[in-house]
């Protein structure tokens, strides 16, 4: 997918600003620091994640960050969504849904056997967004967390 690149750590100065304007967004409590300090590694080859860039690499739109995990459920590696972010000025143009389609399809191709994400139910046009993209949520179950 030519909209969709991965991020290196030569991309860090165009991507925290996407970082920060979704934190922002998202009302997250983080400092420049925290953003620096928490995407740098996923740059660099960490195992436990990655980060591609949505749209043209010298001037992304967007990005997405995705967590590798194991699952017995699903049998192997499987991934998480940790962070979706288009700029506002970009969005409702098919480049969110263009790259969530072409991660899942490259995460497949890498033996991936299940992608999941995190989404505000109440936010029916996000849900929307989502369900296009072909996930779901699971009857009965909830995506809860414990900060450690």
């Amino acid at each position: 997918m030519r909209s969709l690149h991965l991020a290196t750590p030569e991309d860090l100065p165009k991507l925290l600003p996407l970082v920060a304007a979704f934190h922002e967004h998202q009302q997250f409590n983080t400092t420049p620091e925290h953003q620096h300090d928490a995407i740098l590694p996923l740059l660099e080859g960490s195992p436990h994640g990655a980060v591609w860039l949505i749209g043209p690499r010298r001037a992304p739109v967007g990005y997405v960050v995705v967590s590798f995990g194991w699952s017995v459920e699903y049998g192997g590696l499987d991934a998480i969504v940790d962070e979706l972010f288009v700029r506002n000025a970009v969005r409702k143009r098919g480049m969110g849904s263009d790259a969530l389609n072409g991660l899942a399809k490259a995460l497949k191709d890498g033996g991936i056997k299940a992608l999941h994400l995190e989404a505000d139910l109440g936010n029916e046009t996000l849900k929307r967004f989502y369900e296009r993209a072909k996930f779901f949520t699971r009857e009965g179950y909830a995506y809860m967390s414990r900060e450690l």
